[in-house]
């Protein structure tokens, strides 16, 4: 038997009550979602910048920009700290406001054109250099890793539905199909599990129902397709995603089972016994 600690969605926070918990459990591996870091100018950005032509930064000014973005960025880091400390890997993939540079459901030209100004402080890549420092914490989206018998395929799922004709969209969903491929034995034996940070598309995990969202994406399905058709079409055992905070909880896509884990910033996650002989989710257990 196997056991998983699913995690995520940590947003500068990481609870000594859930670590007191991970540490009476004593899973065998840690798989997190990403989004280690807070967003401390949210409220800003559904006010000025969300759905409209204008980047944040235009807003607030770029001193108060960046000011919040390495505030946030150190806040990030030390959850990392935290994580790195457990006597298990952890296998990540990173999530939205750990600012990725990973575009997979867009082209991002277009969104150029749209917003205008660029500015390339805020567009580079911040959080890489911060998680490559801890040995112990394995990054994996659109790549594979592997613990014992199990094949652990990354991918990520940006924070909407997406464009499935965009070249982005084709070009990462080409890379999950070839993965699935690759280990496509494994997979046929119930040994791989597929994480990523979006829920999949048109389930209970991605209905919005936060009560501060935003009023036109309220009750709106804002999973991922790309994650839904990669899950359709190969059926991994497992399923493991978060971002939605408010829907802790699992449902099933044909033979996958999908985790959301629940925001751990609010002392969520979930526990998965997995009996690798038979390839079967044996018990799921969500920590609240």
């Amino acid at each position: 038997m196997v056991k998983i600690l699913a995690i995520g969605d940590f947003h500068g926070k990481f609870p000594v009550k859930l670590r007191k918990k991970i540490e009476k459990e004593k899973p065998d591996l840690i798989v997190s979602v990403g989004d280690y870091m807070p967003f401390s100018l949210r409220k800003e950005f559904f006010e000025y910048s969300y759905g409209k032509e204008k980047e944040l930064w235009e807003v607030v000014g770029k001193k108060k920009y960046k000011e919040a973005i390495l505030k946030d960025l150190k806040k990030g880091e030390e959850v990392l700290k935290k994580l790195d400390k457990f006597p298990v890997p952890v296998f990540t993939t990173i999530g939205n406001y750990d600012h990725p540079d990973i575009i997979d459901c867009f082209d991002l030209e277009n969104v150029k054109n749209q917003t205008g100004k660029i500015w390339k402080w805020a567009e580079q890549d911040f959080f890489s250099p911060k998680i490559k420092k801890y040995k112990n914490i394995k990054r994996f989206e659109y790549k594979s890793v592997k613990f014992k018998d199990f094949v652990f395929i990354g991918g990520y799922g940006f924070t909407f539905p997406g464009h499935i004709k965009s070249k982005n969209y084709k070009k990462y969903k080409k890379k999950l199909d070839k993965l699935f491929k690759k280990f496509r034995r494994e997979n046929r034996n119930r040994k791989v599990i597929f994480v990523f940070h979006n829920m999949p598309y048109n389930t209970n995990l991605d209905k919005i129902r936060a009560e501060d969202a935003p009023k036109e994406a309220k009750g709106e399905h804002y999973g991922s397709k790309m994650i839904r058709r990669v899950i359709d079409r190969n059926q991994p055992v497992l399923g493991i995603g978060g971002h939605m905070h408010e829907n802790q909880d699992k449902c099933k896509l044909g033979k996958t089972i999908v985790i959301n884990t629940g925001a751990a910033e609010d002392g969520k996650a979930a526990v998965i016994e997995f009996d690798e002989k038979k390839g079967e989710v044996k018990e799921i257990r969500f920590v609240k």
